[in-house]
């Protein structure tokens, strides 16, 4: 870390003129990083690499799926969501888009995301029998909620993540209620971590949201609950992803897209080079979750991560800029 710390320092010297001197090239530019460890280190590479290879003033501004998606397509604000898993609001992306306010410009994670409930493989394997959601359901007294162990529990991400408001859903669509289960509110992206965490260390049971590609699923072996239905994508807008709707019905989750989304405005004034490489911005699941292990290992940063990325990793990023981008990312790592 103490190299880290050197390498931060220079990084910033070195640069620091010859960014100022081309910031009015493309402007101020706000980037959203939401509240999980892929979209802070995307963030935070987006901000190093259009202020210095571009000439950006760029500044991260800190957001979650649904607030950021709805603003971008209702305001045009953010300018950039690098990392925009659009499934989770559908109507919303389509409204935006049909009515110009927002672009999409590529995928950062061409392999797609994965969603959905999951359980320790510990537990699979001793509990061969449940496979699916309505296996679960049948057996609460095997996944007991800490504050009622009378009750089997559903642990949940936090408000403000799209995958939330289908777990929710799911809850009723599933009949979790009636079951004996409670649906808990884990209060943030640390807070499910740790649930995760705790179980692992003292091999209990566990069931809840998760999604991949993550370090901690990296860490800990999971697996992932199958829905016992087929996706059906009418009843998916309609009602899994609305978190007023009354009536779901169980649905499989699909492999989520996830595209990089810019405001119309900033797409038309930040130039072709730039929109060039925000096109071109992508790793694969495994890439990236390597990339999430050494942060995780190394209690990084999603800025340490991103500058770790760019120095371990030129023979990927120099294909996404232009040859004089590329010269200046180089030059001031």
């Amino acid at each position: 870390m103490k190299k880290l710390l050197a390498s931060t320092c220079l990084f910033f010297g070195t640069v620091a003129g010859a960014s100022l001197a081309q910031a009015a090239d493309c402007g101020d530019v706000t980037i959203a990083s939401m509240n999980w460890q892929s979209a802070e280190v995307i963030s935070n590479l987006d901000k190093i690499i259009l202020n210095e290879g571009y000439g950006c003033n760029a500044e991260i501004t800190i957001g979650d799926t649904v607030p950021t998606i709805t603003s971008m397509a209702e305001k045009g604000q953010p300018d950039i969501a690098p990392e925009a898993w659009i499934d989770l609001l559908p109507d919303v992306v389509k409204k935006g888009t049909d009515e110009g306010r927002i672009v999409q410009v590529g995928s950062p994670l061409p392999d797609g995301g994965v969603q959905g409930w999951w359980m320790p493989k510990y537990f699979a394997d001793a509990h061969p029998d449940i496979k699916t959601i309505q296996d679960v359901f049948k057996h609460p007294e095997l996944f007991p909620d800490p504050e009622d162990p009378s009750k089997g529990a559903i642990y949940n991400g936090p408000q403000g993540w799209g995958g939330t408001v289908v777990t929710a859903q799911y809850y009723k669509a599933y009949g979790a209620d009636k079951a004996g289960f409670t649906l808990i509110d884990t209060g943030s992206a640390a807070g499910l971590d740790g649930s995760i965490a705790k179980a692992y260390e003292r091999k209990e049971a566990w069931v809840g949201y998760y999604w991949a590609p993550t370090a901690l699923l990296g860490k800990y072996e999971m697996v992932k609950l199958e829905y016992g239905v087929e996706n059906d994508p009418a009843e998916w807008k309609r009602c899994n992803t609305v978190a007023d709707c009354p009536d779901p019905k169980p649905n499989a989750w699909p492999v989520d897209t996830i595209v990089t989304l810019v405001a119309k405005p900033f797409s038309e004034k930040a130039g072709p080079e730039v929109m060039d490489y925000l096109k071109k911005r992508s790793w694969s699941n495994q890439t990236l979750g390597q990339l999430m292990a050494w942060m995780t290992d190394n209690q990084a940063s999603g800025e340490d991560g991103a500058k770790h990325f760019l120095e371990e990793n030129k023979d990927i990023w120099k294909d996404w800029v232009s040859p004089e981008a590329a010269e200046k990312i180089e030059a001031a790592l």
